[in-house]
């Protein structure tokens, strides 16, 4: 066995690998960023190395400095997580150079996994059925458009590099062809260096399975069984669960014989995922399945993997990479019992799931049999704008698949996230959604049921709101006590009180409060019992109730209830009537103005791009009007409602007539 490693991530993979390494007796070595001085990982870990600014692309996507340190520390192996450098052959080529093991296959078969159109080229000469479409090197985009439209609307345009629906657009009409091919290319880059894409035709109702296969370089591979990771929203996976509902012992043959297959025609070793794209339309057949890519790493989702299977993928990846022969085969390996896993992001699903960031000022994960939880954070840490904004993963497991689901519910119920904003909320819709419940999925799910799922605005929580006021009552009362009983050479008297104080039964006030950025009036009673208050004629309701700093967060069914005290409100930035400006929604970059001072713009038209999280948002204008300032430039790095740019409101008719007279 191998005696150290160097985690080259951070996060819940960092910690993931941290924890598995030392049961093996490795001694595990960290990195990190200026951002992430104060990580869970780099506190587990038994030293830790700096590597250099919060960027991405100047830190964790650096190889040579990931090389420079590994070798420095003295690391046996390097452990490269999912995401940043995972799928790079340059780490690996650096690696052996090195004289340092990776952790991972070797680079001739991730190359040719690694590229989306390589290998559907090698699958479809091994034949294995592929989705119609282009998947080679021209990348001019007028001739990527006439790909698009031989191949027929819907389209997918997909990044060649990488996975996580990163750098992906579907394309339903020829005319959004070049903004979406832009757009893709850009995210591509971003994301991983590499802007070329494939064409692939969109189909329709589909259902995202995949195959996690092993193999060691004794030419030993085996399958450890399906995923199916068929809830997504915008091609990114939100929940998994192993087995797939409605699985067929034919297709299940079917596909685990083609994964075994691809990772033996590329001489692969160690863990991988094999993912295909199922016709919902047909059902679980064996006609109707079609490789998609392959995934030359962990995946994310391997945790529901290792709950069906029990075993620990980290440990394999870790004897594979010291020599050793797998250490099952394929008939040892049992599927038992099923496993469900949702990924707990800091986003806010009712303003379009916009990456949220901020201090995590209190953070609880549900316990008991059959859950687990992987996280990178604890309470405390701060969610920055840098990274993926994954807070956790939180699975369950149970004999059957009603079973684990309503283990994931009462698990989501018990998670408390107060500081950025989350998707608790909406995953609990998700896990208690009747499709869901009745095995009805595929990719489209999430998008057709938005309004269900909770992913549009909804009404304030006055209930918690309340629940937030007696808090600050209660707050205010003690430190008014405390600056009494300082003040020893005076008298107290209960006129002085701000709790309408009266020698005859109950006392009742007003208290003036933000909620969630909006003023309004509080009833607050006092009685023998305590504080008692009620928002728009609604009492308060039992629920959890954290401060973060003047303001207390009340915390209800997943979602947050921010309130402060009126006076502590200086400017309610959010909701001025900011005459026409265009504010960041989230900290990010800059990537691009596609406006200039003085142009005319109509509502709905593209204004500025943001990246945040790696994600692109696009801004779009208010209104009908004038650019009247453009306050930032491309590149720039902007703040969370930080003034973009000026749009001057075109005049009605009755403002012209109201000027004139």
């Amino acid at each position: 066995m191998l005696r150290s490693v160097l985690i080259a991530n951070r996060g819940e993979i960092a910690v993931r690998v941290i924890r598995t390494a030392r049961t093996l007796g490795l001694r595990t070595i960290a990195v990190y960023s200026d951002a992430d001085r104060d990580a869970l990982h780099v506190k587990l870990a038994d030293e830790a190395h700096y590597i250099g600014p919060a960027s991405a692309r100047a830190s964790y996507l650096d190889v040579a400095r990931i090389i420079e340190v590994a070798r420095k520390a003295r690391a046996e192996c390097i452990h490269p997580g999912y995401g940043f450098l995972s799928e790079r052959p340059e780490l690996v080529e650096g690696s052996i150079a090195a004289g340092i093991v990776f952790v991972g296959p070797p680079p001739a078969a991730m190359r040719a996994m690694g590229s989306k159109s390589e290998a559907k080229a090698l699958m479809a000469k091994a034949g294995v059925p592929v989705v119609p479409g282009y998947h080679g090197e021209r990348q001019e985009p007028a001739f990527l458009k006439q790909k698009s439209y031989e191949t027929g609307y819907p389209v997918l345009i997909k990044a060649v590099a990488g996975g996580g629906g990163k750098g992906m657009r579907k394309v339903d009409k020829q005319i959004d062809f070049e903004n979406a091919l832009a757009a893709a290319q850009r995210e591509a880059e971003s994301s991983f260096g590499d802007r070329r894409v494939l064409i692939e035709k969109a189909i329709e109702n589909p259902r995202h399975i995949e195959i996690q296969i092993f193999a060691d370089n004794h030419g030993n591979a085996v399958h450890l069984f399906e995923r199916d990771c068929s809830a997504q929203r915008r091609h990114q996976k939100v929940l998994e669960e192993a087995p797939a509902p409605g699985m067929t012992a034919e297709l299940r043959e079917a596909m685990t014989k083609a994964a075994v297959t691809a990772a033996k025609t590329v001489g692969y070793q160690g863990a991988g995922t094999v993912e295909f794209i199922v016709d919902g339309a047909k059902g679980l057949r064996t006609d109707g399945y079609y490789f998609l890519e392959m995934n030359t790493r962990l995946q994310v989702e391997h945790p529901v993997t290792e709950m069906v299977t029990g075993l620990d993928l980290v440990e394999w990846q870790f004897r594979v990479a010291a020599g050793e022969k797998l250490p099952l085969e394929q008939e040892e390996i049992r599927l038992q019992g099923h496993a469900v896993e949702v990924r707990l992001y800091a986003e806010d699903p009712e303003k379009g799931f916009l990456p949220s960031t901020g201090k995590l000022h209190a953070l609880q994960f549900p316990k008991g049999d059959g859950i687990r939880v992987d996280t990178g954070v604890a309470a405390g840490d701060e969610v920055t704008p840098f990274y993926d904004p994954m807070i956790a993963k939180l699975i369950a497991y149970a004999p059957t698949r009603e079973e684990a689901l309503g283990r994931l519910a009462h698990a989501l119920d018990d998670t408390v996230i107060v500081g950025p904003r989350s998707n608790v909320a909406f995953l609990h819709a998700l896990v208690m959604l009747p499709a869901v419940r009745e095995g009805k999925i595929d990719t489209g799910l999430i998008a057709r049921e938005a309004s269900a799922l909770g992913s549009e605005p909804r009404p304030t929580d006055f209930a918690a709101a309340a629940r937030a006021v007696e808090k600050l009552v209660a707050r205010e009362q003690s430190r008014m006590a405390l600056r009494t009983r300082k003040r020893s050479n005076e008298r107290h008297s209960p006129w002085d009180a701000r709790d309408a104080f009266g020698f005859n039964a109950a006392r009742e006030t007003s208290y003036a409060v933000n909620i969630n950025g909006t003023r309004t009036l509080a009833r607050v009673r006092f009685d023998a019992d305590g504080i008692h208050a009620s928002v728009d004629g609604q009492k308060s309701i039992n629920c959890a109730v954290v401060e973060a700093g003047e303001a207390v967060i009340a915390w209800h069914q997943g979602r947050q209830t921010k309130v402060l005290p009126e006076e502590a409100i200086a400017v309610d930035l959010e909701h001025l009537d900011t005459g026409g400006v265009v504010s960041a929604p989230m900290h990010g970059k800059v990537l691009s103005i596609e406006v200039k001072a003085g142009e005319r713009v109509s509502k709905g038209q593209r204004l500025v791009v943001i990246e945040a999280m790696k994600m692109e948002h696009a801004l779009t204008s208010p209104l009908d009007g004038a650019v009247s300032e453009v306050a930032v430039s491309a590149g720039d790095q902007v703040a969370e409602r930080a003034k973009l740019l000026v749009i001057v409101a075109d005049q009605s008719p009755a403002d012209s007539v109201a000027k004139k007279s």
